[in-house]
């Protein structure tokens, strides 16, 4: 039995939250999110709170119990705050500068890189050595800030390039003499 899907959705206060049939729609402050759920689940919406059962007691239909109610829970949270990634770079004269909507990456390239920013992300940078994306579909802000982090990901070494805040990077010694 999943332990995330039998918990209900809480519809948070400033949401206002639909279900018709297998699709639940989210308004809040700041926009709307709609999310088609798989046909192997049942979803409904009472008291204010959206609860996600499996049609039946099939593995295909146990296996996207969960995912469901998670990625309701993201369009409620994302239309009511946002999401945020934040990214460093690291590395001597690696920095970002926005030009106009797009991020323009020195990266130790022989040409700067410009990312153009999709529809529904803003990018921020604060300082040049940080990138902070912005927006209110999770996955939309995951895509693009590993996109960014795949231009130059960091190196063990030395541990330059683009890298998330709070990254972990594992280092390596060097050669000895």
């Amino acid at each position: 039995m999943s332990r995330i899907g039998k918990k209900p959705v809480p519809v948070p206060q400033g949401v206002t939250a639909d279900v018709s049939g297998q699709t639940v729609t989210a308004k809040g402050p700041k926009g709307e999110l709609k999310f088609v759920v798989n046909d192997e689940v049942l979803v409904k919406l009472e008291d204010g709170e959206i609860s996600v059962t499996p049609r039946d007691e099939s593995k295909e239909a146990r296996s996207k119990w969960g995912m469901s109610r998670t990625q309701i829970e993201n369009i409620l949270r994302g239309v009511k705050d946002g999401f945020e990634k934040k990214l460093e770079i690291n590395g001597v004269g690696y920095r970002a500068a926005l030009q106009g909507k797009n991020l323009q990456l020195a990266l130790g390239f022989s040409h700067d890189v410009v990312y153009q920013t999709p529809e529904g992300i803003s990018i921020t940078v604060p300082k040049p050595t940080e990138i902070v994306v912005n927006g209110i579909d999770k996955q939309a802000v995951g895509q693009v800030a590993a996109e960014i982090r795949k231009y130059r990901g960091p190196e063990p070494y030395k541990g330059k390039g683009v890298k998330y805040a709070g990254e972990r990077i594992v280092r390596k010694e060097g050669k000895k003499k």
